[in-house]
């Protein structure tokens, strides 16, 4: 059976909360959509037959001016391709990696009634996703 992650679990989001919050971080995103977003009834935007990219972009329009003012923004940004090394047939329809100046910043953009609200589009756009908390380190080099 196929395990599919929209939110975090209890346990990957105590640990999140157990490291430091006073030190920038990086989140990469890994993105797949459904084919019709997911609307709880009643939402306003249940039924009207958005696709699930088009549902994540209604929460990027959403969150964004949330996440801007918590000092958020996008670092890299990706659509996938193939998949070279990892489960075979698992794909991703996009990728980014936030960059937030801290977790509590982090934290304060969830916790805006505003995002809140806007979340829903994300849970509602998507069918399965990763969220990985990096430390940022230093570009360029080689590998290791």
């Amino acid at each position: 059976m196929t395990q599919h992650y929209i939110d975090p679990s209890p346990a990957n989001f105590a640990a999140f909360k157990d490291l430091p919050r006073d030190e920038p971080i990086h989140m990469l995103n890994l993105l797949q959509y459904r084919e019709l977003a997911e609307y709880p009834e009643g939402h306003e935007h249940h039924g009207n037959g958005w696709s699930g990219q088009r549902a994540y972009k209604e929460y990027g329009k959403t969150s964004g001016p949330i996440f801007a003012r918590v000092g958020g923004s996008i670092v890299w940004r990706g659509s996938f391709q193939t998949m070279v090394t990892g489960p075979d047939g698992k794909q991703w329809h996009d990728g980014f990696v936030a960059q937030y100046p801290s977790s509590a910043a982090f934290f304060e953009m969830i916790k805006d009634a505003d995002y809140q609200k806007a979340v829903v589009n994300r849970t509602a756009a998507l069918v399965d996703s990763r969220l990985m908390r990096f430390a940022p380190g230093e570009a360029g080099g080689g590998f290791g």
